[in-house]
């Protein structure tokens, strides 16, 4: 099944309950303590691409925008490669109409096999939900797709994402509420990314072809600069130089998994707001759904 007819697919889905959950979901969180940002644009990060429509706001750092015109998007990647680490930020996406553009976060090693993992929010027309894609590349193959329309607006304010990458699983969570979770199954076949150190990312960039109801919706120019905000970046992980990687010491994140309540609460997100899961489609894989998903 082709992208397009994927999202055309999840589109024609409709989630209800969301101020419920939203409450249940305040009520289990409230008192979750808060990350310590550490991390500065400045020192961290290159704006690699967008000639200037990339743009650090404050001496210390903290804030950084992107901007999309018709002519150019722009992005920013990070200074260090790193084999494993959690990677989070701020986001606060773009508003109003939308359609066929794309912002990111994710993690991506160089070459024609590479590894990635992406959190890409592809946006849509004013009063419709922007869609969080999720996927998991190893060795230049993807095709492990998850999207969900989120309890919140995130065009509203700004919220958290975050990947967890370490040896035995990958894990995405949105202001600390897991969404999904990748576990390394090579052992039944499955590639998971060990091997190839990766930068840090971020882009705004227009795909009207595919973005928005599988390209049905275009990109109106008439609204543009496209501008989304990133804040509070920080990155801890095992650094990439010289051909090896040095661990921080006392890294929790390196060990974290899903204790029972976060797997209960990650079932309980899935349920409600996701509106494709690659595991469950049967047409895409009519003789059988890939090994990791059993």
């Amino acid at each position: 099944m082709s992208l397009a007819s994927i999202f055309h697919q999840q589109y024609t889905s409709e989630i209800s309950n969301m101020k419920s959950f939203a409450i249940l979901v305040l009520f289990l969180f409230a008192a979750q303590s808060l990350s310590v940002y550490a991390g500065s644009f400045h020192k961290d990060v290159k704006i690699h691409w967008g000639d200037g429509r990339g743009k650090i706001h404050d001496n210390q750092g903290k804030l950084l925008s992107l901007s999309l015109d018709k002519s150019s998007g722009s992005g920013f990647q990070s200074n260090q490669e790193f084999l494993y680490g959690k990677a989070e930020v701020q986001m606060k996406l773009v508003p109003g109409n939308s359609a066929g553009t794309v912002t990111t976060f994710y993690l991506k090693s160089p070459g024609t096999t590479w590894d990635e993992i992406d959190f890409e929010f592809l946006g849509n027309i004013t009063g419709h939900p922007i869609t969080l894609h999720t996927n998991v590349y190893t060795k230049g193959s993807g095709d492990k797709e998850q999207q969900f329309h989120l309890w919140f607006d995130p065009t509203a304010d700004f919220h958290t994402y975050c990947i967890t990458w370490n040896p035995q699983r990958i894990i995405f969570t949105v202001d600390g509420i897991p969404l999904r979770e990748f576990m390394n199954a090579e052992s039944r076949g499955v590639p998971f990314p060990t091997k190839q150190p990766m930068r840090l990312y971020a882009s705004l960039w227009e795909a009207e072809h595919w973005a928005t109801r599988g390209g049905l919706e275009k990109t109106d120019w008439s609204k543009a600069p496209f501008t989304a905000f990133y804040r509070n970046y920080n990155v801890e992980g095992c650094v990439w130089a010289n051909g090896k990687s040095s661990c921080p010491t006392n890294s929790q994140w390196f060990n974290q998994k899903l204790d029972s309540n976060s797997q209960k609460r990650m079932k309980a997100v899935q349920s409600k707001y996701m509106v494709y899961n690659y595991c469950a489609d049967k047409n895409r894989f009519p003789r059988g759904v890939p090994p990791e998903c059993s």
